[in-house]
Order: C-alpha cells, then sequence, then structure tokens
C-alpha cells in the first residue's frame, strides 16, 4: 500500500473535526476514508505527553509501529492521525502496534481480518 505523510494543519484540523476516533490508553487514532488511492498519516505529540525528549520518543515509538502495521492496510485511502498520550513514550513499539491493529480493524482499514 502506498503511503506518505500528513504535515499541513488543515489536515490534521480536518481529521479532529470530521474523522472517526479510536481511543486505547496508549495512543488515540482519527481514520478518515478518501478517493486518493494513498494511505497517508500523521503523528502528534502534545505537551501533556511531557518534555521534548518524551514527546519525540513517543512520535519515535508510533513510527516504528506505523511501519509494521501499514503493511497489512487493505483500503482504496485514508487519512489517519495518531496522537501519543502520556503513556505512549514509556511503551514498547509492538505494544503500541497491537492498539494500532485493533483501531485499523474497528475502522475497517483492514479487510477480511478474522476476529
Amino acid at each position: 500500500m502506498e503511503s506518505s505523510k500528513l504535515n499541513l494543519n488543515k489536515d490534521f484540523r480536518r481529521l479532529y473535526g470530521r474523522g472517526k476516533s479510536f481511543v486505547h490508553p496508549l495512543l488515540v487514532t482519527y481514520v478518515m476514508f478518501t478517493k486518493r488511492g494513498e494511505v497517508r498519516y500523521g503523528i502528534t505529540a502534545g505537551k501533556k505527553v511531557g518534555c521534548a525528549v518524551l514527546r519525540n520518543r513517543a512520535r519515535r515509538v508510533i513510527e516504528a509501529a506505523v511501519r509494521e502495521c501499514l503493511k497489512s492496510v487493505d483500503c482504496n485511502g485514508a487519512d489517519i492521525v495518531f496522537v501519543a498520550r502520556s503513556r505512549t513514550p514509556f511503551s514498547k513499539s509492538q505494544d503500541v502496534a497491537n492498539a494500532m491493529m485493533h483501531h485499523f480493524r474497528s475502522s475497517g482499514l483492514i479487510k477480511g481480518d478474522s476476529q
């Protein structure tokens, strides 16, 4: 699946307003289906996560989980925003990937997956 990064503020705000959200103690995911033919994703970590070191670690943990999970996405196009939570920098990328896969299944990004 083709993927690229979201980095415009208007795209993030559009997803916050109109996207479907999925919540987990490690991660919040906003998903909105599009007709672009590619999956675009963005990662944010607000000041509630902690100092700059912790926010950067949270983004790296989420980025590692995204690389693993986007391989199994089966849809024509979607925009996804991942928001780090206060427990994210202290967790392993595999734990975040498990939460991410659960969000993907709930949102319909993964089709034909038995659960």
